[in-house]
Protein backbone atom coordinates (compact mmCIF):
# COMPACT_ATOMS: atom_id res chain seq x y z
CA UNK A 1 0.00 0.00 0.00
CA UNK A 2 1.06 3.30 -0.90
CA UNK A 3 -0.26 6.25 1.57
CA UNK A 4 0.09 8.99 -1.31
CA UNK A 5 -2.11 6.60 -3.43
CA UNK A 6 -4.68 5.85 -0.76
CA UNK A 7 -4.65 9.58 0.24
CA UNK A 8 -5.30 10.48 -3.21
CA UNK A 9 -8.11 7.89 -3.51
CA UNK A 10 -9.20 9.39 -0.47
CA UNK A 11 -9.20 12.61 -0.74
CA UNK A 12 -11.21 12.12 -5.07
CA UNK A 13 -13.52 10.09 -2.91
CA UNK A 14 -14.62 13.00 -0.40
CA UNK A 15 -14.60 15.30 -3.00
CA UNK A 16 -17.49 13.62 -5.32
CA UNK A 17 -19.55 12.82 -2.11
CA UNK A 18 -19.59 17.02 -2.16
CA UNK A 19 -20.35 16.85 -6.05
CA UNK A 20 -17.16 19.10 -6.66
CA UNK A 21 -14.75 18.88 -9.47
CA UNK A 22 -11.16 19.48 -8.72
CA UNK A 23 -11.70 23.26 -10.23
CA UNK A 24 -13.88 24.11 -7.57
CA UNK A 25 -12.08 22.35 -4.99
CA UNK A 26 -8.65 24.00 -6.52
CA UNK A 27 -10.59 27.30 -6.11
CA UNK A 28 -11.35 26.61 -2.37
CA UNK A 29 -7.82 25.69 -1.71
CA UNK A 30 -6.71 28.73 -3.87
CA UNK A 31 -4.54 26.23 -5.34
CA UNK A 32 -4.03 25.26 -9.02
CA UNK A 33 -6.11 22.64 -10.65
CA UNK A 34 -3.11 21.15 -11.73
CA UNK A 35 -1.87 20.77 -8.16
CA UNK A 36 -5.02 18.91 -7.05
CA UNK A 37 -5.14 16.71 -9.78
CA UNK A 38 -1.45 15.52 -9.15
CA UNK A 39 -2.27 14.86 -5.64
CA UNK A 40 -5.21 12.65 -6.02
CA UNK A 41 -2.78 10.76 -8.19
CA UNK A 42 0.16 10.60 -5.85
CA UNK A 43 2.10 12.65 -8.19
CA UNK A 44 2.69 15.32 -5.94
CA UNK A 45 3.04 14.80 -2.31
CA UNK A 46 0.62 17.72 0.33
CA UNK A 47 2.53 19.06 2.85
CA UNK A 48 0.90 18.39 6.24
CA UNK A 49 0.09 22.04 5.88
CA UNK A 50 -1.91 21.78 2.37
CA UNK A 51 -3.36 18.53 4.34
CA UNK A 52 -4.61 20.01 6.76
CA UNK A 53 -6.53 22.51 4.37
CA UNK A 54 -7.34 20.26 1.94
CA UNK A 55 -9.70 18.33 4.76
CA UNK A 56 -11.08 21.61 6.21
CA UNK A 57 -12.04 22.46 2.91
CA UNK A 58 -13.60 18.68 2.08
CA UNK A 59 -15.36 19.47 5.44
CA UNK A 60 -13.45 16.40 7.24
CA UNK A 61 -10.33 15.63 9.11
CA UNK A 62 -7.35 14.62 8.35
CA UNK A 63 -7.69 11.80 10.03
CA UNK A 64 -10.81 10.43 8.06
CA UNK A 65 -8.48 10.81 4.73
CA UNK A 66 -5.54 8.94 6.25
CA UNK A 67 -7.85 6.00 7.12
CA UNK A 68 -7.03 3.48 4.63
CA UNK A 69 -9.27 0.49 6.28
Amino acid sequence: MNFYTELGKNIKKRRKELGLTQQELADRLNMSLNFVGKIEVAFSKPSLDTLIEIAQALDTTVSKLTDFN
